[in-house]
């Protein structure tokens, strides 16, 4: 099998619950990524569960996927601070960013790499999700649908829609084209509209998929994502 020639961006920060399941979906759906770590002081297990998959002697076998695992900290952190800081820091050009608290589901390597050939970052579908249930739809969940979508607009938020909960981009446009450092939050949204509004094009793609996990209130975990 070919090496995808991915490098995978995943934010933590006290996510002990599910970045093991985030990391081996990601093993389990991409051939030998890199996969690029960019920590915030967790205090819980997150890190320890890292270092397990990255130290694992059994994925050094011929016949298993071994784990290229980079592990950052980031102090003073933000959405945007943290995403750039993992670009600054990846090898590859094709760029996946998901959330420590996504599994991913479904992407094909092959089709988002001819599609980035047109479009600027693709996202892709969420399916929210708490205890391995799915849960009511918050009005963020109704952008996602079954159709493909170009430079979706959002009616609810009145701008163009993004979200990097999943996403794939190239480093060599992301390089040039950062994220804000200074937004505490949606710094996907404020890059889609700046983009666009360049004469670029986003793409929603719903067979790129993960199962969000939300808390039991409906947040996301430590609201990042």
């Amino acid at each position: 099998m070919k090496k995808a020639d991915v490098s995978v961006i995943i934010r933590s920060r006290n996510e002990e619950r599910w970045i093991g399941h985030c990391i081996q979906s990601v093993l389990d759906n991409i051939y030998k990524p890199e996969i690029i770590i960019v920590d915030n002081d967790s205090t819980d297990n997150t890190l320890n569960i890292v270092k397990s998959f990255k130290q694992d002697p059994n994925l050094k076998s011929v016949t298993r996927s071994y784990t290229n695992i980079k592990i950052y900290n980031i102090k003073d952190y933000s959405p945007g601070k943290s995403l750039n800081f993992g670009v600054k820091k990846s090898k590859n050009n094709i760029l996946l960013i998901i959330s420590a608290h996504c599994v991913l589901k479904k992407i094909d390597i092959n089709d988002v790499k001819t599609k980035l050939k047109k479009y600027k970052s693709i996202f892709g579908n969420q399916i929210p999700t708490w205890n391995g249930k799915k849960i009511s739809k918050r009005y963020i969940w109704s952008h996602f649908g079954e159709k493909q979508s170009v430079n979706m607009f959002s009616k609810l938020e009145n701008r163009y829609f993004h979200h990097n909960a999943v996403a794939v981009y190239e480093k060599n446009f992301l390089k040039s084209n950062k994220f804000d450092e200074h937004l505490t939050s949606k710094e996907d949204r404020y890059w889609a509209n700046k983009i666009i509004l360049k004469k670029h094009k986003i793409l929603y793609d719903p067979n790129l998929i993960v199962d969000h996990h939300y808390t039991e209130n409906g947040n996301t975990w430590k609201g990042i994502g």
